[in-house]
C-alpha cells in the first residue's frame, strides 16, 4: 500500500483508509462485531494504516469496535476520532458541544474507548458557532502538549475557519465529503489547504455507496439508513444521477477496473495530499477499494472524466438544510 503525508505534517498515512463509521452506525443495523473485527484486521493485513471513528458513531460503540480491532497492532496504525457533538443521557445527538472542558472530557473517554494512550488525530466533527475556533485549537493545542493527541484536524469546517483554527494550533487535516458528485471543497477550501500545507481526507468517497454502481432507483434502504432522509437519494435524483455511474463505467470497462475503483483514483489523482476513507462492511469490496490505490489514470482519462462530469447537474442536494448549516462555517 502507497502511504502520503498529510499535508507538511509528519503524519503519514495509507493513500487509502477505511472509514469504520458504517460498521456501527448510520447505514442500517450494526454489522456483527466479530466480523468487523476480522475485516478491520484484514484491512492492516492489506497495508491499511488509517482508521477513521467518532465517539458519535454509536454512539460510542463504533470507538469501542476500532479500539478493540486495533488493541494487537496499534503501533502500525493511525486512529482518527472526532468531538463536537452533544450526546444526550439518551445516547441521541442534542445538538454541538465544543466547549473545551467538554473537548477534554471527550479525549479522555475517547482514549479509553479506543485503548491507547494518545489519539493520532482529534477532529472537531462541526464546527460549534458558539465556541470560537481559536478556544476549541487552544483546547486541542493542550492535549498535544500533554501527549494524549498528536494532530488537530477540522471536519466539514470552511476557508475561514480553517484559517483561524490553523494561527492557533496547525491543521494537521480536514475532513469533508468529496467526491465526483460533491465538488464544493474545490471552489476555496483545497486551495486554502494547499497554500497551508493541510491534508485532506475525503470521506464518502463512493458518495455514501451510489458511486460504486450498484444503487438503481428502486433501492430500498433500511428504516435506520440515514440515507432516507437524503434528497440525493430520493427515486426520482437517484435515476437522474446515474449519469455519473455511467461516466466511471466508460472508464471503468477500458482499465478492466469498476467505477468505484475508477471514483477513488480519480480522487488520489487530483492532489498528493488527498487520502480517502471509503467505508465498507463487506471484505470484498474491502479488496476492489484498496485496489484503486495503484491503478492510475492517464491525463486524458482524467479529462475525460472532468469533461463529463462538467456536463452533469447533480440532482438533489446532499443534507436536508437542517444537516446542510452545520457545514461550511
Amino acid at each position: 500500500m502507497r502511504k502520503r503525508r498529510l499535508g507538511k505534517s509528519n503524519l503519514e498515512v495509507s493513500a487509502i483508509g477505511l472509514g469504520c463509521m458504517g460498521m456501527s452506525h448510520g447505514y442500517g443495523p450494526p454489522a456483527d462485531k466479530q466480523e468487523m473485527i476480522s475485516l478491520i484486521r484484514a484491512a492492516v493485513e492489506r497495508g491499511v494504516t488509517f482508521f477513521d471513528t467518532a465517539e458519535v458513531y454509536g454512539p460510542f460503540t463504533n470507538e469501542a469496535l476500532v479500539g478493540e480491532a486495533l488493541a494487537p497492532v496499534r503501533g502500525q496504525v493511525v486512529l482518527a476520532t472526532k468531538f463536537g457533538f452533544k450526546i444526550d443521557s439518551a445516547g441521541k445527538q442534542a445538538g454541538l458541544d465544543s466547549r473545551p472542558e467538554h473537548i477534554k472530557q471527550v479525549a479522555e473517554a475517547s482514549l479509553q474507548r479506543l485503548k491507547t494512550d494518545v489519539i493520532d488525530l482529534f477532529y472537531q466533527h462541526r464546527v460549534d458557532p458558539d465556541v470560537p475556533i481559536e478556544d476549541v485549537a487552544g483546547a486541542v493545542k493542550d492535549l498535544i502538549q500533554q501527549g494524549k493527541v498528536k494532530h488537530f484536524g477540522l471536519s466539514e469546517a470552511g476557508a475561514r475557519t480553517i484559517r483561524r483554527a490553523h494561527a492557533v494550533q496547525p491543521v494537521t487535516a480536514l475532513q469533508s465529503e468529496y467526491s465526483l458528485w460533491t465538488r464544493e471543497p474545490e471552489a476555496e477550501v483545497l486551495p486554502t489547504l494547499e497554500e497551508l500545507g493541510i491534508g485532506f481526507v475525503p470521506f464518502s468517497p463512493l458518495g455514501k455507496g451510489f458511486l460504486t454502481g450498484k444503487m438503481s432507483e428502486s433501492v430500498q434502504f433500511d428504516k435506520s439508513d440515514f440515507r432516507n432522509l437524503l434528497p440525493r437519494f430520493a427515486p426520482d435524483a437517484l435515476k437522474a444521477n446515474q449519469a455519473f455511474v455511467q461516466l466511471l463505467g466508460r472508464v471503468a470497462e477500458r482499465k478492466k477496473a469498476t467505477p468505484a475503483q475508477i471514483a477513488l483514483a480519480w480522487l488520489l489523482a487530483q492532489k498528493p495530499w488527498i487520502a480517502p476513507i471509503p467505508g465498507t462492511t463487506k471484505p470484498h469490496r474491502l479488496e476492489e477499494n484498496l485496489g484503486a490505490a495503484t491503478m492510475e489514470l492517464a491525463p486524458d482519462e482524467l479529462r475525460e472524466i472532468d469533461s463529463g462530469a462538467s456536463t452533469l447537474k447533480v440532482q438533489g442536494a446532499r443534507y436536508p438544510e437542517h444537516l446542510e448549516k452545520l457545514t461550511g462555517r
